[in-house]
């Protein structure tokens, strides 16, 4: 709560869903760990702000959020105080602004806020091609999901739950402390407001049964390990049919049999001989889309690294793609023909340079 997510994302309390989401994207570019290497303040900062539109991209965690920042700000300086405009009149009614509930004085008739169900994370495996093209693949997650008999209510077809004698409905009950009253869910409902009278002989009563599930999940262009992908009301459901919490699908991505992945970038081992090191030459070499030539100067050296630029790994966070890096390696032959030695031999006789002069000068 020491974080305001409004304020990391640099929006209003206010902003429209399309004023977040172009504040996210614009942060994510700049603070994105591929393009600040090496710094571990930049990649905080990221998770700071994928953490905010996390928040403020879903209107349920949205709203609880902005009813816990109004409790937080009723008790701060310079906060509207408690009983004033806009404020509570005591902590019960804090309380009951984060539970859908008016602290005190709330009729049966209000309806309470829905508690949705937790988040569920699984990890698939995709190959190195799925990654950098993107792919439709299938997941599962076993976990409770709601009762198709009672369709999560937990009672028996055809009946009702009824009000809770407890807290007659409303789903928190009062408890003075001596100072102030405070308001907190019922313990015989768990906030509810209701009580299984006749419980579903599914579900015994529960609303859920375990069952394993099964999704496709899209898997982005340009994936990596530990990417994030976020499946709305896939998760765990919540309580007696309320919304389900989210899903997340963490890829790993294994690795290629030709190409090595640093941030956006690929770069892919070439060998060469030595004639197109000396003389120059035009080769083709592999892409993830197909082949491209590349221009191998005269008088290169062995580990030169030549850059083909758009043709690397598609970017997560904002347009394009990153560049291929081809390492030239030198190809040394180890049978030669007879001429071949020959020919070698009369060019070293010509070359006449000793390249270790001055090796030992020091």
């Amino acid at each position: 709560m020491a974080t305001d997510l409004y304020q990391t994302l640099g929006v209003a309390k206010g902003a429209t869903e399309a004023e977040i989401r172009t504040a996210y994207r614009k942060l994510a570019r700049k603070n994105h760990p591929d393009a600040n290497q090496g710094d571990p303040a930049a990649e905080e900062r990221f998770k700071e702000i994928s953490h905010a539109h996390d928040v403020l991209s879903d209107a349920d965690k949205r709203r609880q959020y902005d009813a816990e920042q109004t409790m937080f700000r009723s008790g701060r300086p310079g906060g509207q105080p408690a009983g004033g405009p806009g404020g509570f009149s005591d902590l019960g009614d804090i309380l009951g602004s984060m539970f859908g509930t008016a602290g005190r004085g709330r009729g049966r008739g209000q309806s309470r806020q829905q508690i949705a169900g937790d988040d569920a994370e699984v990890t698939v495996t995709i190959s190195f091609d799925q990654a950098m093209n993107g792919a439709q693949v299938p997941v599962s997650i076993e976990s409770a999901v709601a009762c198709e008999v009672c369709k999560g209510s937990g009672s028996k077809s055809g009946a009702s739950p009824t009000l809770c004698p407890d807290c007659n409905g409303r789903g928190v009950r009062g408890r003075n402390l001596g100072g102030f009253d405070l308001t907190e869910p019922c313990r015989r409902c768990a906030g509810a407001g209701t009580v299984i009278v006749d419980p579903c002989p599914t579900c015994s009563g529960a609303g859920q049964v375990a069952a394993r599930r099964r999704y496709q999940v899209k898997i982005p262009a340009g994936a990596k390990d530990g990417t994030r992908i976020r499946m709305k009301g896939r998760g765990l459901p919540g309580p007696r049919g309320t919304p389900a919490g989210d899903l997340y699908v963490v890829t790993r991505v294994s690795p290629s049999r030709v190409y090595t992945r640093e941030g956006d970038n690929l770069t892919v081992e070439v060998p060469v001989t030595f004639p197109e090191l000396t003389l120059g030459a035009k080769v083709e070499i592999p892409t993830i889309d197909g082949r491209v030539a590349l221009q191998i100067p005269a008088g290169s050296e062995n580990g030169k690294v030549l850059r083909v630029r758009g043709k690397g790994a598609q970017k997560l966070a904002g347009e394009g793609r990153g560049d291929l890096l081809a390492r030239l390696r030198i190809v040394v032959p180890t049978n030669l023909t007879a001429s071949q030695k020959k020919a070698l031999q009369a060019y070293a006789d010509m070359d006449g340079g000793d390249p270790r002069v001055g090796l030992f000068d020091k």
